[in-house]
């Protein structure tokens, strides 16, 4: 045979390598998320001889929206006797100012308190606004939780408990509430698919997943390699303290309850200008995401397998390809349906929609991401370089073709 043929058969057989490699993350997910979802454990088996560790609980806020003030309350509430809430704004005149100073008001034996003005540690405007309450904390263990974040009542518990000696960082892994409407069951396909496979099979095979919308660390570990300040010149910092702190040899795992995000606000094109920012962030601190993320897409990678087994068996395309898609569609549901430990909040048949509007947007989601690499966080304009490190942009100097794009995602 020529040279050529040796390569189409090289490549189709590297495609099909690949293409079994996909479902063997899937295989993994579903298997490590029916341990960790279905079987959970109890929050209440604490050793009776040891004293529950204290927790200061680190909430950057800015703005308001509908649920905000009910998902703030969840944390006077949890059923845990040791912790402290540490608000922080950065400006005065925010409206969840007094939304916060009402809900301390009204629960006046939780030890909170509130800081208004940030520090500037770095151009992580995250970072900047948590660093007065960073500075202030007085609990060997932090928690670092986002203003759209609802609690349950034995949350903490589950978190500190899955907190061994080894381990040096807690997260949960994102899904979200019931809400209504189709955004909000768009958002909950997402983060129960693409996003639980990834997160539970990278949890498992030890790899860096961590997503800092609600985690738990060891304030000594944090204070050793620097402090949280270290990380104010990223703004995926969430990546970058999970790495240094397993570079230092301690040990993640991921929390036996995922992380209840209840934004009031539930958009498509806002959710997907937020899929969007996060795929910038990724290409950026993992350059080998520009070609593995889009070839593991349900639809790019199966049809590379389907010309492959062509290829190789003489199979017919079609038939395998839409085997695949079908096989990979009852997958997902199957691992939606556990990562929700219960049944689903919206139709099986807007499930099918949701399901083939993510696939279908997924890969162009991406090629946005790659064309414009920009990135608006709230009020500010961000480079990234590679590696992560983020340099702050004036919004003037941004092109118009930046700018419009920045005006659709604000």
């Amino acid at each position: 045979m020529s040279p050529i043929i040796y390569s189409l058969y090289g490549f189709a057989f590297l495609f099909l390598i690949f293409w079994c490699g996909t479902w063997c993350i899937h295989l993994l997910a579903i298997i490590y998320g029916y341990g960790k979802f279905k079987f959970q454990r109890k929050s209440s088996n604490y050793p009776l001889e040891t004293p529950w560790p204290g927790v200061s609980i680190l909430k950057p806020l800015m703005g308001s929206d509908p649920n905000l003030e009910h998902n703030l309350e969840t944390f006077f509430t949890m059923d845990y006797p040791v912790y402290e809430l540490l608000f922080c704004v950065e400006e005065k005149s925010d409206p969840v100012v007094p939304i916060v100073e009402a809900l301390m008001a009204k629960y006046p034996l939780i030890d909170a308190s509130l800081f208004i003005g940030g520090s500037q540690v770095g151009v992580n405007p995250k970072i900047n606004n948590m660093f007065p309450g960073y500075a202030a904390a007085k609990h060997e263990f932090i928690m670092i939780s986002d203003s759209g974040i609802k609690m349950k009542n034995d949350t903490l518990m589950d978190m500190v408990q899955n907190m061994t000696e080894k381990t040096g960082l807690v997260h949960q892994m994102p899904f979200t509430c019931d809400r209504d409407g189709f955004a909000a069951a768009f958002e909950k396909i997402y983060f129960g698919t693409v996003q639980a496979r990834i997160y539970l099979s990278a949890d498992l095979l030890g790899i860096n997943c961590h997503t800092g919308m609600s985690c738990l660390f060891r304030k000594n570990v944090m204070d050793e390699v620097g402090g949280l300040q270290k990380f104010g010149c990223y703004l995926a910092e969430d990546f970058f303290i999970a790495k240094c702190f397993t570079d230092h040899g301690w040990k993640m795992r991921i929390s036996n309850q995922p992380a209840w995000q209840n934004s009031g606000i539930c958009d498509i094109s806002n959710f997907q200008a937020r899929l969007t920012r996060w795929a910038k962030l990724r290409v950026a601190m993992v350059p080998t995401t520009i070609l593995l993320e889009p070839l593991s897409e349900c639809m790019v990678v199966g049809a590379f397998a389907s010309w492959s087994v062509n290829v190789l068996f003489n199979y017919d395309s079609l038939v395998f390809y839409l085997v695949h898609i079908l096989t990979w569609f009852l997958s997902d549901y199957i691992l939606l349906s556990i990562v929700q430990n219960g049944s689903l909040p919206f139709h099986k048949f807007e499930f099918v929609i949701g399901w083939l509007f993510r696939e279908i947007s997924g890969p162009y989601l991406f090629l946005q991401a790659l064309w414009n690499p920009a990135i608006r966080w709230r009020t500010r304009i961000y480079k990234l370089e590679w590696g992560g490190i983020a340099k702050e942009l004036p919004i003037s100097s941004n092109c118009a073709s930046t700018n419009g794009f920045l005006n659709n995602i604000s």
